[in-house]
């Protein structure tokens, strides 16, 4: 499996460092950047959105070490997460680590673990979807599942729940467009706040409302480039994330807190 993440619709010119951009540092060494990112930002420049996201922010603190890495590099970015998605985000500060970053990317070789909030109860409440997916450009850039698609990969397990909506931590064995939201949408249990997918059938009206797509990527586990041993970060979902939880009455597990 070949892992790139979403090319910037610029040229190879360094993003434009900006320091008002705001986000959350959870781990940083020589090697390595750990970021918690907010919802509603968008993480790398873009058509319509040159200077204002987080590695627009990233330059205005560590551009010298990214503009070592260049274009070629993707400026350290090795993954990157939907504008409305919040949580873990690893960029890399060297080219070595960034190569050997990648390599464990393209082999699966890390553990990445979602919150999702969704409407419904998915049925089994644990288990594994492996539905391939199909990049398409309808009015948005969105995926479908198909046959002809893409390897997609999601273990899923239901950590408290009402008869209206549940909460879900998903492990991604696979790095597709929009995976978790479009295999929820599959199970028939659409992510809140998503516009874009909805299982045939289903009426928005019937699916309780969200300020912004509920999806959290909470843990991120690795082996550091540098002495190969094993990191695992942890970022407990946000306030705007937990108060649809209460508001739902969905129970939040203590380690959520």
């Amino acid at each position: 499996m070949k892992y790139k993440p979403n090319q910037p619709a610029q040229d190879n010119r360094p993003p434009v460092a900006n320091a008002g951009v705001a986000f959350d540092i959870v781990f940083a060494d020589e090697d390595l950047l750990v970021i918690s990112k907010p919802a509603g930002l968008v993480t790398q420049p873009g058509l319509g959105h040159v200077k204002d996201t987080l590695l627009n922010g990233v330059f205005a603190q560590y551009g010298h070490q990214l503009r070592q890495l260049g274009p070629r590099r993707d400026w350290g970015l090795l993954h990157r997460l939907d504008r409305q998605t919040s949580g873990l985000l690893v960029l890399a500060l060297r080219p070595r680590a960034y190569d050997a970053m990648r390599e464990d990317f393209e082999h699966r070789r890390l553990d990445k673990q979602y919150l999702a909030i969704v409407a419904g109860r998915p049925n089994p409440l644990q288990g594994v979807v492996q539905a391939r997916l199909k990049e398409i450009q309808a009015d948005k850039k969105k995926v479908i599942v198909s046959r002809s698609g893409e390897e997609a990969i999601s273990a899923y397990r239901v950590l408290s729940s009402t008869e209206s909506a549940a909460l879900v931590e998903v492990r991604i064995k696979t790095g597709r467009l929009h995976q978790i939201r479009a295999h929820m949408m599959f199970l028939g249990t659409p992510v809140l706040g998503d516009d874009l997918y909805l299982p045939d059938g289903l009426s928005k009206a019937k699916v309780p409302r969200a300020p912004r797509l509920c999806l959290h990527a909470w843990k991120l586990g690795f082996k550091h480039p540098a002495d190969q041993k094993w990191r695992e970060f942890i970022q407990p979902p946000p306030a705007d994330f937990r108060a649809v939880l209460r508001r739902l009455g969905v129970a939040t597990p203590p380690e959520l807190i």
